[in-house]
């Protein structure tokens, strides 16, 4: 057999295009030169609009591999990011109740009106100064207000852009028996909170020692905790009030002295109440009725004052019953 010979069309059409585009000159070396990249161009040849190609172009990475990475994953509210949750699709009714009904009437009630030109009176300074009677008293630190030294939250008036709401709920639950008995009141009171608040509950050590119950600092997993935001704390602050709170026997409400002067409203459960939440109702079964746990209920609001939070969570259907300690 002859030899292959390459077709003379083709070694024609090469040398056209060989003689077409001549071959670039080589460049000079630099002192420091530029290594070209994987696709063959070097970076001071790119146009300032053009950049590399890459793999996570329209697929974020799997992992999130810092700040200072070049290939940064899209936020969550973008619909390629792997973290996206579609929705929502529609409010829950409390969330509702609040933007039409309870915002504006919270801003009209506490809205005070000032006059063009109205100069408000000079306020008493907060903390007070020691008086001349003893040499004692001279280069000392001011004293806090009258029936202590805590110093409450600045009120700001309550305008559209500031008006009271909750921010979020914390569920919390201390088991004692799971120190003293087993961990299955643990699981219990883990698995009950965690269907009520649709959340993924926390698990907490005990910081002190008590030792009636047999608890250790440190050694024993006594309490759960769960922290509910958005639509899962509407949810739950609509089931609290409309279904749990009104079949309480003898329920007077919340004392008005629960409060910690910040805005922050708390009060408990005992666990018959927690049993009449309708996800362990309809289970009923399931949770061992001994076992199940009562909670403490926190409610933090954006609000300022204790007074101010009392005001937006009657509105939103939580009654307030005794003296009121502002």
């Amino acid at each position: 057999m002859s030899p292959m010979r390459p077709r003379p069309d083709v070694c024609r059409t090469t040398s056209a295009i060989w003689n077409r585009h001549p071959p670039c000159p080589p460049r000079p070396v630099r002192a420091h030169p530029i290594q070209p990249c994987a696709i063959g161009i070097e970076i001071n040849e790119l146009p300032l609009t053009q950049t590399f190609s890459f793999r996570y172009q329209f697929r974020s990475p799997k992992y999130d591999r810092g700040p200072l990475h070049p290939h940064q994953p899209p936020p969550e509210s973008h619909p390629s990011s792997r973290l996206f949750v579609p929705g929502p699709f529609s409010s829950p009714r409390a969330e509702q109740s609040y933007e039409s009904t309870v915002a504006p009437d919270i801003m009209t009630l506490c809205y005070v009106h000032t006059p063009p030109g109205f100069k408000p009176p000079p306020k008493a300074p907060r903390l007070r100064e020691w008086d001349d009677s003893s040499p004692y008293h001279k280069n000392r630190v001011l004293r806090g207000p009258r029936g202590g030294d805590v110093l409450r939250l600045l009120r700001k008036p309550i305008k559209f852009n500031n008006i009271p709401e909750i921010e979020r709920i914390t569920i919390h639950s201390y088991v004692k028996n799971a120190a003293a008995e087993n961990s299955t009141w643990l699981h219990v009171a883990g698995i009950a909170v965690q269907a009520i608040s649709n959340m993924r509950v926390e698990t907490f050590k005990s910081k002190s020692s008590v030792a009636t119950w047999g608890i250790h600092p440190g050694r024993d997993t006594v309490a759960v905790k769960a922290e509910l935001f958005g639509e899962n704390m509407y949810h739950f602050l609509g089931k609290l009030v409309d279904v749990v709170l009104p079949r309480i026997k003898d329920w007077e409400g919340v004392k008005g002295s629960s409060g910690d002067s910040s805005g922050n409203i708390t009060f408990g459960l005992e666990p018959e109440s927690v049993a009449m939440f309708p996800e362990i109702e309809v289970n009923y079964d399931m949770y061992p009725p001994k076992m199940i746990p009562g909670c403490h209920i926190t409610l933090h609001t954006s609000a300022k004052t204790d007074k101010d939070a009392r005001l937006l969570l009657s509105a939103m259907g939580l009654p307030f019953y005794g003296k009121i300690v502002n």
